[in-house]
């Protein structure tokens, strides 16, 4: 089932066998419902309507959304939301998250969801396998600002890499299946997100104010793990 190309450029999966073994890393079963976010025409909607009890699915492009419904019809526990994701509501029930997104998008993408007044139970994405790398933030690699500030509440893991050549156009980056499930327990309340999030962008953004506050001297905001980050927050405080 191919799928429409869209105004954020997207690559698309070329196999439902591969598509049915990445859902197979997930945590997805059938009493889930799932969100599938940029559904296209419905590769992945029509996979995760097969094994969950619920589906979601966003489409913001017109065309797009029209082949969506067609290619759903037999589905009934499917709904297709002709909407922004980045705009619209998100369900009030529990749910999961399963989507291949537009690359450029991840970062707005990842925020939407761990900010949501009801977070998914789990989310897995498929992105650039640089931007996953940022998220891990127990890692020795180079960490983003968006994974630090999210990390008190989630923890990210990579669960399989992909090839180029999986995917119509190929990409020329590489990609793996992103899991982001919360934190148990959370290293910080919820309620001082806000704060957490904040100083973050503060110390990311200004070397001076970063050296204020005590962080190591030999190592740059992108080389401290999510633990010294919070240890660094609640002195700050």
């Amino acid at each position: 089932m191919k799928r429409l190309v869209k105004s954020h450029q997207q690559h698309f999966l070329k196999h439902t066998g591969l598509i049915a073994e990445l859902i197979g890393h997930s945590t997805i079963r059938p009493r889930d419902t799932v969100v599938d976010i940029g559904a296209g025409s419905g590769a992945i909607t029509a996979v995760l309507a097969r094994r969950a009890h619920q589906v979601i699915a966003y489409e913001n492009e017109p065309a797009a959304a029209k082949k969506l419904r067609s290619n759903m019809r037999q589905f009934k526990n499917v709904e297709v939301v002709e909407e922004d994701f980045l705009k619209s509501s998100l369900p009030t029930v529990p749910y999961k998250v399963f989507a291949n997104i537009p690359f450029s998008q991840s970062s707005a993408i990842v925020r939407r969801l761990t900010d949501a007044q009801v977070a998914p139970r789990a989310i897995y994405l498929i992105v650039q396998k640089q931007f996953a790398r940022k998220l891990l933030v127990e890692s020795d690699y180079f960490h983003g600002a968006l994974g630090i500030s999210i990390a008190p509440w989630w923890q990210a893991r990579i669960r399989r890499p992909l090839r180029r050549t999986d995917f119509t156009p190929p990409p020329a980056v590489d990609t793996v299946l992103l899991e982001l499930k919360p934190r148990e327990p959370a290293l910080l309340p919820l309620e001082q997100r806000a704060d957490f999030m904040k100083f973050i962008e503060q110390c990311y953004a200004d070397p001076r104010y970063y050296q204020k506050i005590g962080a190591p001297k030999d190592k740059k905001p992108s080389h401290v793990n999510a633990r010294q980050w919070v240890n660094l927050f609640q002195k700050a405080m």
